[in-house]
């Protein structure tokens, strides 16, 4: 009981820590994750904006018109 204790009066960053270390992550492989993580994120919005930006640079398409055809 006193280990259940002792894991209650652990501030959460100790818990997360713990639990990052039985992973096999240390502090500076976190790190290293996270800004890969947040790089990519990064790269994939500034690909979508420059995909905006052509679409909006493009003209429009011409708009489409019915066509007649002969009923009998």
């Amino acid at each position: 009981m006193a280990r259940a204790d002792e894991r209650r009066s652990k501030k959460a960053c100790c818990l997360v820590s713990e639990v990052l270390e039985e992973a096999g992550l240390d502090r500076r492989k976190a790190r290293q994750l996270r800004r890969q993580l947040l790089e990519g994120v990064v790269l994939l919005c500034q690909w979508q904006l420059q995909r905006l930006a052509e679409t909006e640079a493009a003209e429009p398409p011409a708009p489409k018109r019915g066509r007649k055809v002969a009923v009998e």
